[in-house]
């Protein structure tokens, strides 16, 4: 089962997310962490959501890329893994120190096929992305790329999602896929 999460910031789409995974009851629990901390910002909302994990039974997985070289460390294909969040896996895939993704098409196959790959090694998969669409049209190319790639990811994964899920204000809505008891 794979179920894509989005909603705004602040939605409470992590706290969804965080919920449906562990409502599979798998006996292995993956939080799968994308964000790199580069500053404070970074770094308080990193300390938000260890918070909210606390006590959970999560173990936390650092991948902020190569989102399928986790595969090799999921102890058995019984387990749910959650990865937050799909806005950060895309910005770090993109603008990697090591070998930048100018290749839009290949960048969006290396995402989507990591996914993919995760998807068929666990029972369960829950992946969070952002809608961060509603703020306009950008003048600068970088963050347009970075747009078009996100768009795109999400687009391809919701087509692979059992369901799929936005989160506003608090409250999910289902847009694929039936809401579970």
């Amino acid at each position: 089962m794979m179920v894509l999460v989005t909603g705004g910031s602040g939605s409470g789409k992590s706290a969804f997310a965080e919920e449906r995974a562990l409502s599979f009851g798998n006996p292995d629990a993956y939080y799968a962490a994308t964000m790199e901390v580069m500053d404070g910002e970074s770094l308080r909302r990193v300390e938000r959501h260890r918070r909210m994990r606390e006590g959970k039974g999560w173990i936390t997985l650092e991948q902020p890329r190569d989102i399928e070289g986790i595969t090799g460390r999921i102890r058995r294909y019984e387990s749910v893994v959650l990865v937050e969040c799909l806005t950060n896996l895309v910005a770090n895939e993109m603008y990697r120190e090591d070998e930048e993704c100018e290749n839009l098409k290949e960048c969006i196959g290396k995402i989507t096929g990591g996914i993919a790959d995760l998807a068929d090694s666990v029972e369960n998969l829950v992946v969070v992305t952002g809608n961060v669409f509603d703020d306009g049209i950008s003048a600068l190319p970088e963050l347009r790329n970075y747009l078009q790639v996100l768009g795109n990811v999400n687009r391809e994964l919701a087509v692979m999602a059992d369901e799929v899920v936005e989160v506003v204000v608090g409250i999910p809505v289902y847009w694929k896929g039936e809401k579970r008891a």
